[in-house]
Formats: structure tokens, sequence, C-alpha cells
């Protein structure tokens, strides 16, 4: 509840794929706002291993309208057996990118509440 408040309270809007064995999120905003959104989640120690696949300037959000969209990759995403052989650290831009693309398509939680 308190990274939804501060996401708000920031311009952070977004996206998040979450599983047991997996986490994606998709922040967007003002550069400054999502630095510091990241850092706070760099800080946070529920989260480890934390990388970033794709950073850069994008001309309109493409998840605007949601606090923060939830989808729980339930299916379309790698199996666990594909993540344990390293799926992810292997995966490129694009094709993160493209699962988050294919997000409001697949009929994902919206989740547009604010604090």
């Amino acid at each position: 509840m308190e990274a939804r408040r501060a996401n708000f309270r920031d311009g952070i809007t977004g996206a998040l794929i979450c599983r047991a064995d997996i986490y994606l999120q998709w922040l967007e905003g003002p550069e400054p706002e999502v630095r510091k959104t990241l850092e706070r989640i760099e800080r946070d120690d529920r989260h480890l291993d934390l990388k970033v696949h794709v950073a850069e300037h994008v001309a309109e959000r493409m998840f605007g309208e949601w606090a923060m969209l939830h989808d729980p990759a339930a299916t379309w995403i790698w199996t666990q057996s594909e993540i344990e052989s390293g799926a992810l650290e292997r995966a490129t831009p694009e094709e993160i990118t493209g699962f988050f693309l294919r997000l409001p398509r697949i009929g994902a939680i919206d989740d547009k509440s604010h604090p």
C-alpha cells in the first residue's frame, strides 16, 4: 500500500507481472521519479537480484491509466523449468517489452485504485 501511495504521489504508472518464480515490473513517469522509485525498490529487502532489462525514453505512457496493472503470468510467460534454466537472464529487451505490450490484450487485472 505504501508503494502505491508513493507511485501515485510521484506520477508513476506501470505494470507488474508476477508469479512465485518471476517478478517483472514496468515503471513509467518522469525520469527523476522513476529513478527514485527504482532506488526505493533496491533498498527494499524483499527484492533480491534486481536487474534493469529495459531503460528508454518514450513519447507516451503505455500504462498511463493504471496505477499498476497486475498480471499473474500464469500461462503465457516462461515455464518454471525455463526460469530455472536461465530464461530471464537470457531475455532480450525486445522480449521483455513484448510481454508488457501484450498485457492489455490478455485480460490482466486492472488496478486503478489510488490511495
